[in-house]
């Protein structure tokens, strides 16, 4: 039998190594971003969310008695250069990375709901404090690229059209 708060903590181990993830295909994309200033602002904003976010679960580690797992950061770091080559191989670029950032932000969001529910039931309301600062960050990311999603594809579709440099 595993002790839920072991869970909870291996738990916190993967959104850790999974913020080390979102950092790296964030600065790769903002890095980049040359034709969409607007969607490089947004990236690099949440970037710094991604970095507090990195600082609050090593926190709850620390006070777990545990830190990050380094197979898992290195695995995250390994997947997130496999994406950015990825990315830079399409000529859409800008397009299939908006609707990658989406899914990854309802990944982190469904990670947070479960790490707060995981908390609750240990009682280790500091570890659901700190989820639930997190969470908001993650919904609201999503939101805000499934809002300015038409606009980003719109953009590409022009610039493409007009022969300019369209891809990022």
């Amino acid at each position: 039998m595993t002790d839920p708060k072991e869970h909870l903590i291996d738990w916190l181990r993967n959104a850790y190594a999974m913020e080390k993830q979102a950092e790296s295909m964030l600065k790769a994309q903002a890095s980049r971003l040359e034709h969409y200033p607007m969607l490089k602002g947004r990236i690099e904003q949440h970037l710094d969310e991604t970095l507090s976010q990195q600082k609050l679960l090593e926190g709850c580690l620390d006070r777990l008695g545990s830190g990050p797992s380094t197979i898992k950061d290195l695995t995250a770091r390994i997947s997130a250069m496999g994406q950015a080559v990825g990315g830079m191989m399409v000529s859409d670029e800008v397009v299939k990375g908006g609707m990658a950032g989406y899914v990854f932000e309802h990944f982190e969001i469904a990670s947070y709901t479960a790490l707060i529910a995981a908390a609750k039931s240990v009682g280790d309301t500091e570890t659901q404090r700190c989820c639930e600062t997190i969470l908001p960050q993650e919904v609201e990311m999503a939101r805000w690229l499934l809002e300015h999603m038409p606009e980003v594809v719109t953009a590409y579709l022009e610039r493409s059209a007009a022969g300019e440099e369209a891809k990022r």
